[in-house]
C-alpha cells in the first residue's frame, strides 16, 4: 500500500477564453490551487495552500501574457518551487467537447489532438481555450503525460432516443447529436452521493449545474440518462449570457428578417442573451437578485420557472423523481433561486425546509419531504486529478 508520499503529483489545468485554474494533487490532497482571471485586460492571480490559506501567487511580470495558455511557462516553476521540486507525473486538463467517440478520459497523443481540433465547430467559445494550454505543455516538456477529460464523456450512457434529434438519420450518424455538457461536475456529485445521501444515491436524480454556465442532469443509479444542453452549450437552462433552448425559427428569422450573419448570431446567443439579455442589467445573479430594476426581478423569474420545467421533464425520463441535488456557483450559494424552484418543483413531492435553505445547509427538504433536496458543492478538477492519476498509473 503506497503512503501519501508516494502518491504521484498531478497538475489540473482548467482554461476558459479569460480565466485559467489550476490546481496540484497528492492523491486526493489538494496542495496548491489558484486561478488567473481578466486576461487579455488586467490580469490578475490569486492561490491558495493545503489548508485553504491564502499564498503568493505567480508573479505576472511586467508584460504578462494576453491568453490563458501563456500562463503555464509561469504557473508550472512556481508551483515546483512551492512542492519541493517535485516532478509532475501527469497534466490533467478540462477539455468542454469529445465527441461520438470520448466516454472516457484519453492520453494526450498528436492523434487526439488532431481529432479535438476536428471538434472546434461544435464547442468554438470553449474548445480552443482547452486545447491551447494542452499545446503549450507538450512544448514545454514533450515527456510529460497529459490527460484530456472531457465534459461530454460522462453523458455518454444516455439512450439513443436522448441523445436523437428528429432530423435525417444521416445527420445522426454524422454526429448531430445530443451530447449534454458539465459532465465532470456531474460525475463528481455522483461519485459523492453514497456517501452524502446514502437513502436516494441509487434513486432516481436531477443533479442542476447552476452557475453562469447552466444545466440540469438525471442520475439513475449515478448514471447520466438524460440532460438539458445538446448538440452545443447553448442549449437548455438559460445562463447568464447564453440563450438556452430556442426555437430554431428564431434563428431563421434573424437571419431572413434582420439580415444577421454567423457571427452575429454567435455574439447574440453566447454573449448578450440570457440573464444580461433578459435583464438588461448582468449576467452575475448576485447583482439581480439586488437590483430594484423590474427586470432584473423578470430575468430571475423566467430563469427559476425554466429550471422548474427542465426538472419535471428529467424526471419524466427517469419515470419519477427521489432528490433534487443544487450545485455550482448560484446553486450553492443563490438560496432565493434554490427556494423558487424547490416551490415550483412543490407537486412532485419537494417540501422546502425554509430555514435550512437560507442558512445554506446541505439538505434542505423537510424530513417529511418525499423528495429530497441537497446542496452539494462540485469539484470537477478532483475528478480531472482522479483520471489523470488512474490513467499514468495504469
Amino acid at each position: 500500500m503506497k503512503t501519501a508520499a508516494e502518491e504521484p503529483l498531478i497538475g489540473v489545468i482548467n482554461a476558459g477564453s479569460s480565466s485559467l485554474k489550476f490546481s496540484f494533487y497528492e492523491g486526493e490532497k489538494r496542495l496548491l490551487t489558484g486561478q488567473v482571471d481578466g486576461i487579455g485586460v488586467h490580469p490578475k492571480a490569486s492561490a491558495s495552500g493545503p489548508g485553504g490559506e491564502t499564498i503568493a501567487p505567480p508573479e505576472l511580470g511586467g508584460r504578462p501574457p494576453t491568453v490563458p495558455s501563456e500562463f503555464l511557462p509561469v504557473i508550472i516553476p512556481w508551483a515546483r518551487e512551492r512542492l519541493g521540486n517535485r516532478s509532475l507525473a501527469a497534466l490533467g486538463h478540462r477539455v468542454v467537447h469529445g465527441g461520438m467517440r470520448y466516454s472516457r478520459p484519453a492520453r494526450v497523443t498528436p492523434e487526439l489532438l488532431a481529432e479535438l481540433e476536428r471538434l472546434v465547430p461544435l464547442a468554438p467559445l470553449h474548445e480552443p481555450h482547452n486545447l491551447a494550454p494542452i499545446k503549450m505543455a507538450l512544448q514545454l516538456n514533450p515527456q510529460l503525460p497529459q490527460v484530456a477529460c472531457f465534459d461530454t464523456a460522462f453523458h455518454r450512457t444516455a439512450p439513443e432516443v436522448e441523445q436523437a434529434f428528429a432530423l435525417p438519420y444521416a445527420f445522426y450518424q454524422e454526429g448531430i447529436r445530443r451530447y449534454g455538457f458539465h459532465g465532470l461536475s456531474y460525475e463528481y456529485i455522483a461519485s459523492v452521493l453514497p456517501e452524502r445521501a446514502s437513502e436516494i444515491a441509487h434513486g432516481r436524480i436531477v443533479a442542476a449545474h447552476l452557475g453562469n454556465g447552466c444545466s440540469a442532469c438525471a442520475l439513475k443509479d449515478r448514471v447520466s440518462v438524460a440532460t438539458t444542453m445538446g448538440f452545443t452549450a447553448l442549449d437548455g437552462l438559460p445562463m447568464g449570457t447564453r440563450c438556452g433552448e430556442l426555437d430554431a425559427g428564431v434563428v431563421l428569422h434573424l437571419i431572413q428578417q434582420k439580415g444577421m450573419d454567423a457571427d452575429q448570431l454567435v455574439d447574440l446567443l453566447y454573449r448578450h442573451s440570457g440573464m444580461l439579455g433578459l435583464s438588461g442589467v448582468s449576467s452575475d445573479f448576485r447583482e439581480l437578485l439586488a437590483s430594484p430594476e423590474p427586470h432584473a426581478r423578470f430575468a430571475v423569474e423566467v430563469f427559476c420557472y425554466r429550471a422548474a420545467r427542465h426538472i419535471a421533464s428529467l424526471a419524466a425520463a427517469m419515470g419519477g423523481l427521489d432528490g433534487v441535488v443544487f450545485t455550482a456557483g448560484v446553486g450553492e450559494h443563490a438560496a432565493p433561486v434554490r427556494e423558487a424552484i424547490c416551490r415550483a418543483c412543490a407537486w412532485l413531492g419537494l417540501e422546502l425546509d425554509e430555514t435550512a435553505n437560507r442558512e445554506h445547509r446541505e439538505r434542505i427538504s423537510t424530513r417529511a419531504s418525499r423528495v429530497v433536496a441537497l446542496v452539494i458543492k462540485t469539484d470537477e478538477n478532483v475528478m480531472i486529478a482522479r483520471h489523470a492519476r488512474a490513467l499514468v498509473q495504469s
